[in-house]
């Protein structure tokens, strides 16, 4: 590793924060490959292979999220071509349509269609879930042989109270702020993003302290907490995220909904992870 690579990779900290999928390679490469030359040594155990986690809040993460937590197995998808239909067949999974169907009573990328079937008993057993973002960096991620996970805002205390350990065990911990694309598919920053990871990392820093986060992670916990966190998160987090460019896209578009399900802060008392022996989001 070149000393430009070492710091673009944040690897002088245990704790890290990265943008979108180069970020998240940058961030986890020497870990991949520490890890792909374990397989054979109980790869599915884990160990101290680096571990990073996802955050897509609006709205891959969150709705992972409420699945998981409804019973279902997730497939992250790439694609939305014939692709994703040999996927789905290969998982047995249901692939979800597209958000503007989901009116109709499918299950989309949509959290409020997920929690809509979830709560009349129609969540199937596996669902595959095409996102460009999030979807996109946990599958190549995981094909570079690195552990994932997946959090967002519904979930960040529980995803922090199973990250401690893992720390204090000495795993290197990623957090992906995934980002949204703008039209010629360059990484557009988004702030939802931003603060769902520092929701992860401000109730990890309360139990650790901030001692091993790189600047990088430093700057979102910061975000997190100089917005009112945790402490005036009733009513707050859904005011900032109906405000950003994000969750203003969606209510343009009708799914208003799916911004105020992803607001409700640690909501969900579930850990998604990713199954390496599989290839689906399952219930930690």
């Amino acid at each position: 590793m070149t000393s430009v690579q070492h710091a673009h990779g944040q690897a002088a900290s245990q704790v890290r924060l990265a943008w979108g999928l180069s970020g998240a390679l940058a961030c986890t490469a020497r870990r991949g490959r520490q890890e792909q030359g374990r397989q054979e040594q109980g790869r599915q155990q884990g160990g101290d292979d680096g571990l990073a986690v996802v955050v897509d809040v609006l709205s891959f993460t969150t709705s992972v999220g409420l699945a998981v937590a409804g019973g279902t197995e997730v497939v992250p998808c790439p694609w939305r071509d014939e692709r994703a239909a040999d996927l789905a067949r290969e998982h047995q999974a249901v692939p979800a349509v597209g958000r503007s169907e989901s009116a109709a009573g499918g299950v989309s990328l949509s959290p409020a269609s997920v929690a809509d079937a979830a709560a009349a008993g129609d969540l199937p057993a596996r669902l595959l879930l095409p996102s460009p973002n999030g979807s996109t960096i946990a599958t190549r991620l995981a094909e570079a042989g690195v552990q994932v996970w997946a959090a967002s805002l519904r979930t960040a205390r529980a995803v922090a109270d199973a990250l401690v350990p893992e720390v204090l065990g000495g795993r290197e911990v990623t957090l992906v702020a995934a980002g949204e694309q703008w039209p010629d598919g360059s990484l557009r920053p988004a702030e939802e993003d931003l603060w769902g990871a520092g929701a992860v990392l401000a109730a990890v820093a309360a139990e650790l302290g901030t001692g091993r986060f790189s600047p990088e992670a430093l700057s979102a916990r910061a975000t997190w907490v100089a917005l009112g966190g945790r402490a005036d998160h009733a009513g707050h987090a859904a005011a900032l995220l109906h405000g950003c460019a994000s969750g203003g896209e969606l209510v343009a578009r009708g799914f208003g909904r799916d911004v105020d399900l992803a607001a409700q802060v640690d909501r969900d008392a579930v850990v998604p992870v990713l199954d390496r022996a599989t290839g689906r989001f399952r219930r930690r």
